[in-house]
């Protein structure tokens, strides 16, 4: 019973909940991004570079002609996805920027903490009785 009730202290603990909490929007940021770099970044980029579609450049290692990567897919030709990691290197790239701002802005902050002035210590128990003493016998 003693490694179950072990867990269970680790896994009620807030830095394994903020952990799960962080994995599941990240997850969720992680989806957003793709769709970002496959449905805004990768138009504008087949715009500017004259109708270059990044998700459809591949290397065809079969030796049959494919139209289309869906194409050669669909046949089961093996095929190197050169543009899907293109697409998947942008989105990386645009992950780690934002988790660095997220970072640096958590740093900012826990430097801002800790540059708050500290509340005086307090006086130690023999400086307050000698205080008390010399109170005492002012009012004399």
């Amino acid at each position: 019973m003693g490694i179950l009730s072990e867990f269970r202290e680790f896994a009620v603990k807030g830095n394994v909940i903020d952990m799960g909490v962080g994995i599941v929007i990240g997850a969720a940021f992680t989806s957003i991004v793709n769709s970002f770099v496959s449905d805004i970044i990768n138009p504008l980029i087949g715009l500017l570079t004259g109708g270059i579609d990044f998700s459809n450049i591949f290397i065809n290692l079969s030796g049959r002609e494919f139209a289309s990567l869906k194409e050669a897919q669909a046949a089961g030709a093996a095929t190197l996805n050169i543009g899907l990691f293109i697409n998947a290197v942008i989105s990386f790239l645009i992950v780690a920027w934002v988790l660095f701002l997220i970072i640096k802005g958590v740093n900012k902050l826990k430097r801002q903490e800790a540059a708050a002035p500290a509340a005086p210590p307090a006086p130690a128990e023999d400086v307050v009785l000698l205080r008390e003493i010399r109170d005492q016998l002012a009012r004399r």
